[in-house]
């Protein structure tokens, strides 16, 4: 693995509403209509007209991903995924995978150079915060190979737990790098 993809991805623990990216990722339901979480901050923080636009939409199955204007938010898009629910989901880590490749491929087509992800799955879907990080950073890390339209892809924590496992996991990918 090169050093320079690496290099391209951060960590940050905080409020994934109030960054300067050109794309955050939202973890939604498959209505797309807001929820709880994450799903709903981003909802709030980006007004009433991210929920008008995500109304036309009609929702959007686990795995995929759609993308919509950011509204009142710091950034452009807002890009939409569903993640998989662990516990009853088949194949949830395909499933997982497929929603930061879609989502990394939306960024592709829309010219979106920094993209920030939350820990999709990671809430009330049950996913293990240790698998789900092992996908998040491998899946970006193969999509980032070849590819260097997309500068920067952050991974939001938003608890130091989270953020610890995170942190572990990338500093021993630099270390066998």
């Amino acid at each position: 693995m090169q050093k320079s993809i690496l290099n391209r991805l951060e960590i940050y623990k905080g409020d994934i509403t109030t960054l300067q990216v050109d794309a955050i990722v939202n973890a939604a339901n498959t209505s797309l209509l807001g929820g709880g979480g994450v799903d709903g901050a981003i909802h709030r923080a980006a007004g009433s007209e991210l929920l008008e636009e995500c109304r036309t939409i009609g929702g959007c199955p686990t795995g995929e991903a759609r993308i919509t204007k950011g509204y009142n938010l710091p950034s452009r898009y807002v890009i939409h995924t569903v993640g998989p629910v662990y516990h009853s989901s088949k194949n949830p880590a395909q499933l997982l995978a497929s929603c930061y490749t879609n989502s990394l491929s939306l960024a592709h087509t829309y010219g979106i150079k920094t993209i920030a992800f939350p820990a999709i799955s990671c809430g009330v879907y049950g996913y293990p915060i240790k698998d789900a990080c092992t996908i998040a950073i491998q899946t970006s890390i193969q999509f980032l190979t070849d590819r260097d339209d997309i500068e920067k892809v952050m991974f939001v924590l938003f608890s130091e737990a989270d953020m610890t496992v995170y942190k572990r996991y990338m500093d021993a990918l630099r270390i066998t790098d």
